[in-house]
């Protein structure tokens, strides 16, 4: 099993910045692919941006059209990051950590998600 904790949401005003972190615990080993998602009230939760380990000297980013060049998303050793600058108002959601250990397919493990709003 592996447990996702996210921090770093909060409030703040167009054209900022915000870093959220989701710090993952147990079984990190066996983890291939870890992501963001986002779900805004009344919206069905969409993809943001995931990593996916190829090999152990490679990785793969992919990012939701909407956020790419603002959005950052990397990985130092248990704890994944999502750099948003340049923030916009449609980007208020409440952000969640994901994370699969098949090569493939859906996100297994998810944590509770932290809440970005942006305001205009």
């Amino acid at each position: 099993q592996v447990q996702l904790v996210e921090s770093g949401g909060g409030l703040v005003q167009a054209g900022g910045s915000l870093r959220l972190s989701c710090a993952a615990s147990g079984r990190t080993f066996s983890l291939a692919a870890m992501g963001w998602f986002r779900q805004a009230p009344g919206e069905e939760r969409e993809f943001v941006a995931d990593i996916d380990w190829l090999s152990r000297s490679t990785r793969s980013t992919n990012y939701e059209d909407s956020v790419k060049g603002r959005f950052t998303i990397f990985r130092d050793n248990a704890i994944l990051y999502l750099q948003m600058t340049d923030l916009k108002p449609d980007d208020t959601a409440t952000y969640y950590c994901a994370a699969r250990a098949s090569p493939t397919g859906v996100m297994e493990y998810w944590g509770k998600g932290t809440l970005v709003i942006v305001s205009s």
